[in-house]
């Protein structure tokens, strides 16, 4: 969830043979492992099963993935964000900024990634397995935009308001994203972020 750029002098350099084939493994990887899912259920495909379809041994399916709820719960969207603030004035408040990220590059991504998205946040909030992971990984994510915070504003890493916007960032993406999948995702995903978090900014006066 990606536009091609003219490069210049600044661009960042592109990935090298290693980092290319490291890729193309990973995708697929979870380009196998979903086919699995949807025609097979994800309770009845094993990790040997996505292993022998992407044509990897077992062992290198955990080296890209170290567990099979890991295939679901990728994040692709973060580093993104970081790219997307970076953008923004330096005097903009947080969460403005992270709203405005939301019309640029990861408007673009997420309308990408349209199908497989909503096909992976469907199995996040049916799956058991997949359901307890995902608490986990909104701790990372949450830790992760307080990271972003941090860069963005000079802050100390342990401070409390930091991690009170991360958390409240959080979670109105869960929010968001159970609302979407749950409707089928019929809305525009990007449109439903910036709209949230525009309420949250104005200090959520409902």
């Amino acid at each position: 969830m990606s536009p091609t750029e003219t490069p210049t002098a600044s661009a960042t350099p592109a990935p090298g043979l290693r980092e290319r084939k490291k890729l193309k493994t990973r995708q697929t990887i979870r380009r196998e492992a979903y086919r699995l899912f949807a025609e097979q259920g994800y309770a009845a495909t094993t990790v040997d099963r996505i292993a022998e379809a992407a044509e990897v041994s077992p062992s290198t399916f955990f080296r890209y993935f170290p567990t099979k709820e890991d295939v679901v719960l990728v994040d692709e969207y973060t580093p993104v964000l970081a790219e997307a603030l970076k953008s923004r004035p330096a005097g903009e408040p947080v969460v403005d900024a992270v709203r405005h990220a939301f019309t640029g590059s990861m408007a673009q991504l997420l309308g990408a990634d349209r199908e497989e998205l909503l096909f992976r946040t469907r199995l996040a909030f049916t799956v058991p397995a997949v359901r307890v992971r995902a608490a986990d990984q909104q701790l990372r994510s949450q830790d992760a935009v307080a990271a972003l915070i941090v860069e963005r504003t000079g802050r100390e890493p342990g401070d409390l308001e930091v991690h009170c916007a991360a958390a409240a960032i959080t979670a109105v993406f869960s929010a968001v994203v159970r609302y979407w999948t749950e409707g089928g995702g019929a809305e525009d995903l990007a449109e439903l972020f910036a709209r949230q978090l525009a309420l949250l900014s104005s200090g959520l006066r409902i």
